[in-house]
């Protein structure tokens, strides 16, 4: 058996009833190829129920198995099973394929039913369908033994695997809370600290809001977790997510009346609590805060007039359009969820189809728009040109050493006889200081009369040799790499000088962001 952190993006919606968490400490095990059926659900019973375990009433377990579809039957073998155990009929529930059925974890693989065990709170039923699934809060899962015993194949049939697995997982919070008799996981003592800082920073002494009390402190502890593993917010995959968790939460702060930053006095909880056992939450505890705060600052800034807006769009309608919904999100941060959520909260329903075609034809526009801006970063090829052309090779080397991050890229540049710039990607203003360090260090460069050469490669030799480049780009079979002496290597197929000499004082007349992770660099050459 192991334990180890999840993140769950289908569970976000259910944040805030009693036992909903996005982010989760779950316990496992597995069998591969030895004990099967019989055996996992009589463990999972007697590790629940034994004395000598978690001794909880046996009377109080109730249990769910896959009801069957077209594709595969019923699972008849696992009620069986429940039965000769002493769960009667009665406690027995079939649900579809989306409440038990595991898998595959693409379009083809291994996959299979699986069998919930849930633990009767005591409360009172929320209606005559009320049953294990539902999420009144009677019926707590806390555990479920996954049975993977078919392939799903490319043609969509599912045949039996002549190795038949077992996986578990049982979550470790749901699991305190009905040993400690809690109504829910956010009473437990790792996730009450934080309800109770909520509480305090928004003067709060009744039960009132206790739905964005909860949605804030299952957020704010998911995305210290993720900040942890060196995730920043960002509009793209795991960044998106975070992104949402953080903004959501600053939002239902501010339902809270919560009108200053406060996810950073959070953060230091969850670490607090944790970081005996995960060391890396207070090993990185400073990055952790820092991108909190900045995050809070680009959000709350906007956050008054995205809402001002939303309320314009959603006067008297029924449905927010495509269109308005991508205003909120490009101009004002608003993920298209908190929209959705917003929306939902009066009333309204968002064409999340219309968004999504506003978003593709804003990216398509975006890098057409690039391309042609950016083709080859140059205006001309004069002889002015050429020259800045080839001190970016020099200030992209530089920035990679005076901020001492390797994966620093060209993000984007434009160069004219005039001056250069340059975009590239990080998360903070540069300090005098560092400015003065790239600039020292680029002219050192120039000083030393480096040759500027040039040679033909293909993309897999370029890389093999160091040569920096966007790789996600498309490149032909053959490319040219350029070395600046031995300080800078990269791919390029623009026109250059042949020796630093004849280049000049380098010079940073200006540095600035420009969108979130991306900062811009003007520079100038003197004589």
């Amino acid at each position: 058996m192991n334990l180890q952190k999840c993140f769950r993006t289908s569970d976000i919606d259910e944040v805030g009833n009693n036992f909903h968490l996005s982010f989760f400490e779950m316990l496992g095990n597995w069998s591969l190829g030895d004990y099967w059926k019989e055996d996992a659900i009589k463990w999972s019973l007697e590790f629940l129920t034994s004395k000598d375990w978690l001794g909880l009433d046996k009377n109080r377990i109730y249990v769910s198995i896959f009801e069957g579809d077209e594709n595969v039957p019923k699972d008849e073998e696992s009620a069986i099973i429940w039965q000769k155990l002493g769960i009667p009929k009665e406690r027995i529930f079939y649900l579809s394929k989306k409440e038990n059925w595991w898998g595959p974890a693409g379009e083809t693989g291994p996959c299979g039913p699986d069998t919930e065990m849930f633990y009767d709170s005591g409360k009172n039923p929320c209606g005559e369908n009320c049953r294990p699934g539902c999420s009144c809060g009677k019926y707590f899962e806390i555990w479920n033994d996954v049975f993977m015993e078919y392939n799903k194949t490319a043609e969509g049939k599912y045949e039996l695997l002549d190795q038949k697995n077992v996986d578990t997982g049982m979550g470790v919070e749901r699991t305190i809370a009905v040993l400690q008799g809690k109504n829910s996981v956010y009473e437990i003592e790792e996730i009450k600290p934080i309800v109770e800082m909520i509480k305090k920073i928004a003067k709060i002494t009744n039960g009132k809001r206790e739905l964005s009390i909860r949605i804030i402190a299952d957020h704010s502890r998911a995305a210290t977790f993720i900040l942890a593993e060196k995730i920043v917010p960002k509009n793209v995959e795991h960044g998106y997510i975070l992104r949402r968790l953080i903004r959501r939460s600053i939002r239902h702060g501010k339902l809270l009346g919560i009108e200053k930053e406060f996810l950073t006095e959070l953060a230091k909880i969850v670490i607090d609590i944790h970081k005996k056992d995960y060391p890396h939450l207070e090993e990185n505890k400073d990055f952790i805060l820092e991108e909190l705060r900045k995050e809070d600052l680009k959000f709350r800034n906007t956050l008054a007039k995205g809402l001002r807006k939303f309320d314009q769009i959603a006067k008297d309608k029924k449905e927010i359009d495509g269109k308005s919904a991508f205003l909120l999100f490009q101009s004002y941060g608003f993920p298209i969820e908190i929209t959705k959520e917003i929306a939902k909260e009066r009333g309204i329903i968002v064409d999340e189809k219309g968004f999504e075609e506003e978003f593709k034809e804003h990216q398509k526009i975006s890098r057409v728009g690039a391309e042609k801006k950016f083709k080859s970063g140059l205006a001309d090829t004069s002889e002015q040109t050429i020259k800045l052309h080839t001190v970016t090779h020099l200030l992209n080397e530089a920035l990679r050493r005076v901020l001492k991050k390797r994966d620093i890229i060209q993000k984007g540049s434009n160069i004219t006889p005039e001056r250069l710039r340059f975009d590239f990607n990080f998360d903070r203003k540069l300090t005098e200081k560092e400015i003065k360090n790239v600039e020292n260090l680029v002219n050192e460069q120039i000083k030393k009369a480096l040759p500027v050469e040039r040679r033909k490669a293909t993309l897999e030799e370029a890389k093999k040799m160091g040569a920096q480049a966007v790789f996600e780009e498309k490149y032909g079979e053959k490319i040219f790499v350029y070395s600046i002496g031995d300080f800078s290597l990269e791919i390029c197929n623009g026109p250059h000088v042949k020796n630093t000499k004849e280049l000049g004082r380098f010079k940073i007349v200006k540095e600035k962001g420009i969108s979130s992770g991306v900062r811009r660099i003007r520079a100038i050459l003197e004589d």
